[in-house]
């Protein structure tokens, strides 16, 4: 991360330091920042192509800085070298403490530099949330304990606060006991989800706390569970029998929260919805559940909006605990994207706010906001670019291939692949290039494809399912740039 932005004023002189190839990029965000403040700018560049290549021991013989200057912004990736440099790093502190100016890490990528400086980029705290998560693992019964306890922890390290064992309606497990008991000594909080009242009886004993669910057919035998239960409807759109069971609960002094039952679309769903609120009307303290698998399972759409909505309406309505499913195939993120989703919620709804520019772990098929080059930073990467090594730049529907002396531009990767074979340069392209080219040019496709920002050696971004890559894997230098030394290499490290 960053370091927090600095707070400017009409005086201050904010000096950014880069490396060539991104002078251009620099200087038109260092302009926009100036404009905004209404402050003084300017740009060093050290002598080195790549930034992120700079190490504080380097750095530190090759900074010159404005005697004017009130802020220095140096590249984010400084700050990882720095965390990791050690005794490396003294020289370029020693160097900050001579100097009055507030020495600060930027972002990384230095087209971000305008919103972190706005603070249109700070990081918000959604550590707080108010929905707890019930996991239900469907058919427990059919799988073998050590395999559902699997299941649990893996649940659990998703965001799961209490796992649900989903009982087999068929027949009774006489050994629910066994997965209740090895779930418990596991830490998990485990609910049962039957309506036969001896398999319940047999999971309360061994630790189960909430049953799932009640109605009239079985609610008597509630009274001697001595535990909290799930309340719902005989059927789905009757409230008047949901109020009895409500009222036989009271009655008797059992726990109980109250889940209406959401109905999947085509079963009238936004009637069932409105039932949520119909009883949030009714009882305005009592505890609430819903059920949200009805609509994440039987909908062909990626769950991640679907959670996050129906988590929108149950912080809305104060209901305050969902149950979920995974099991099909679109779904089986459901614990994460809930868990994500609650938090989200709870600072929308907390603060009276949109749940915008909060985090985007949600947004998976496309990025937030794109950042392309100008065509004047296009420009000056490509003539600035003296090594062999391949630069790709996806935007604007266009694939950029860019390496000394060349600037190749397509749409199709196939095409900009042959086009790139008869270059004179193409004996440059060994087997591990070609590798790599073939792969970077399928994750720039991707992108343009799908609206989403690529960066060479970067995973795609797909929010919480991001797999970030390993960029040191493959040895990419051509044979040519090996058989010199790099001008541009730092020397002495």
């Amino acid at each position: 991360m960053p370091s927090p932005p600095p707070t400017l004023t009409s005086d201050s002189h904010v000096h950014f330091l880069t490396g060539r190839l991104a002078e251009t990029a620099v200087t038109e965000e260092a302009a926009r920042i100036a404009k905004e403040f209404g402050c003084e700018q300017s740009v060093g560049v050290v002598p080195i192509t790549v930034a992120a290549l700079i190490t504080p021991k380097w750095l530190s013989r090759h900074w010159e800085i404005p005697t004017s200057a009130t802020h220095v912004i140096l590249p984010g990736f400084l700050e990882d070298n720095l965390e990791a440099a050690g005794d490396l790093a003294t020289p370029l502190l020693g160097l900050i403490q001579q100097t009055s100016a507030a020495v600060l890490c930027g972002p990384k990528d230095c087209r971000d530099l305008h919103a972190w400086m706005t603070g249109r980029q700070q990081s918000v705290d959604l550590s707080a949330h108010s929905i707890e998560i019930i996991a239900e693992i469907n058919h427990a019964p059919r799988m073998s304990v050590e395999e559902v306890v699997t299941i649990a922890n893996r649940l659990r390290a998703d965001g799961a606060d209490r796992i649900d064992l989903g009982c087999d309606p068929s027949r009774r497990c006489r050994t629910i006991g066994d997965y209740v008991s090895a779930l418990v000594d596991a830490g998990h909080t485990i609910s049962i989800d039957t309506f036969d009242p001896d398999e319940a009886d047999d999971a309360i004993c061994s630790g189960a706390t909430l049953v799932l669910s009640v109605n009239s057919s079985n609610r008597d035998a509630a009274r001697d569970w001595g535990c909290e239960v799930v309340a719902i409807p005989d059927v789905p759109d009757d409230l008047d029998s949901l109020d009895e069971t409500i009222e036989f609960l009271q009655r008797n002094n059992i726990d109980f929260r109250v889940d209406p039952i959401l109905e999947p679309i085509g079963s009238a769903f936004t009637e069932s919805l409105l039932r949520y609120a119909e009883v949030r009307r009714r009882y305005p303290d009592i505890e609430m559940m819903m059920g949200i698998g009805n609509l994440t399972e039987l909908t062909d759409v990626d769950s991640a909006g679907v959670n996050f909505l129906l988590l929108g309406i149950c912080q809305e309505l104060s209901i305050r605990s969902v149950l979920t499913t995974q099991v099909i195939n679109w779904a089986i993120s459901s614990v994460a994207e809930c868990d994500i989703a609650r938090r989200l919620v709870h600072h929308a709804v907390s603060r009276g706010v949109p749940p915008k520019r909060l985090s985007d772990q949600l947004v998976s098929l496309r990025d937030p906001k794109l950042r392309p080059h100008s065509d004047a930073a296009l420009d000056a990467l490509a003539s600035g670019v003296k090594d062999n090594n391949y630069r790709l730049i996806a935007q604007d529907d266009t694939i950029h291939l860019i390496s000394a002396g060349l600037h190749l531009t397509g749409k199709d990767p196939f095409a900009l692949f042959a086009e790139l074979m008869q270059q004179p340069q193409s004996d440059n392209v060994d087997a591990s290039h070609a590798f790599y080219l073939g792969y970077e040019l399928a994750k720039a496709n991707i992108a343009l494809t799908l609206s989403k920002q690529y960066e060479q050696d970067q995973a795609l971004h797909w929010g919480h399912l991001t797999v970030e890559e390993d960029t040191h894997r493959i040895e990419r230098t051509s044979r040519h740039a090996r058989k010199r030394p790099n001008p541009d290499a730092p020397s002495g490290e």
